[in-house]
């Protein structure tokens, strides 16, 4: 874990890959926005690979997760405008990825900062929540991660062979979200599911962005992201066969891949 500076008071918890961020304000960096009640690890099958291959990576703690100090946003608008802070001051071009509840704060993240790219992961144009989902994180239950972990995941990759030996996928989603601080998997949830903004905040970007879709999303099924594909010009579509909603985990080598091709490194 590798802390970055904002300000004066505030520090975030960010995972580079094992590599510093090195570079000025010509460099770029590629930002990962996790999804909700998720943190940094998310992203653990992407980090160490981007940055050993010429993508200086930070995969990123949001407010209220993780290692985080600050408290959770209220807002999809309200994370993008705390994302666009970090950006501000990384001082560099960014290249801004985001899976579920993060592909929502990189669209609207895209409103009030310059960005390089987007690319989108296991996102749609409306994430509306089960509502056994939603009763059972406002009651902190931890059927809530069982019900996510279970929902997230493809029935090949449910109960196949994780890409790091011994571990297993689902298990392991199942902990990080029962590692979440009581409330903000269910304010993460009613957030994604209360943000109507995705088309018409597609509509206004203007980077090339890029769709890494599941075919066997359960959670953001592949035809729940084609408004957003349509309001967006010579957006790059690609559907991972057998992987659901959980595709940097399901599918690590195609997310790396996609993220490299996003950035403009050839692999």
């Amino acid at each position: 874990m590798t802390i970055l500076t904002l300000s004066e008071d505030v520090t975030v918890s960010v995972a580079t890959g094992g590599r510093p961020i090195d570079g000025g304000a010509g460099d770029p960096v590629v930002l990962l926005l996790h999804g909700a009640g998720m943190d940094r690890t998310a992203w653990s099958l992407q980090t160490r690979w981007l940055a050993h291959h010429g993508c200086p990576t930070i995969a990123i703690d949001l407010p209220g997760h993780g290692a985080s100090t600050e408290p959770e946003r209220t807002s999809i608008t309200g994370y993008a405008e705390w994302a666009a802070n970090v950006i501000t001051v990384l001082d560099r071009p960014v290249h801004l990825v985001g899976h579920s509840m993060g592909s929502f704060i990189a669209l609207e993240c895209s409103r009030l900062v310059e960005l390089a790219s987007l690319t989108l992961i296991g996102t749609a144009a409306a994430m509306p929540v089960h509502p056994a989902l939603l009763d059972a994180a406002a009651a902190n239950d931890p059927l809530a991660g069982q019900l996510m972990s279970g929902w997230a995941f493809a029935p090949a990759t449910r109960t196949g062979p994780h890409p790091a030996p011994g571990t297993s996928m689902v298990g392991t989603t199942q902990a990080m979200i029962a590692q979440s601080r009581p409330g903000v998997l269910s304010n993460d949830l009613a957030m994604c599911a209360a943000y109507a903004d995705a088309v018409e905040t597609a509509a206004t970007v203007t980077v090339p962005v890029s769709f890494l879709l599941g075919a066997a999303d359960k959670m953001t099924p592949v035809r729940a992201a084609q408004p957003l594909v349509d309001s967006i010009a010579h957006a790059h579509v690609e559907i991972v066969p057998g992987v659901g909603h959980m595709v940097q985990v399901e599918a690590p080598a195609a997310t790396r891949a996609a993220i490299a091709r996003s950035v403009g490194v050839h692999v």
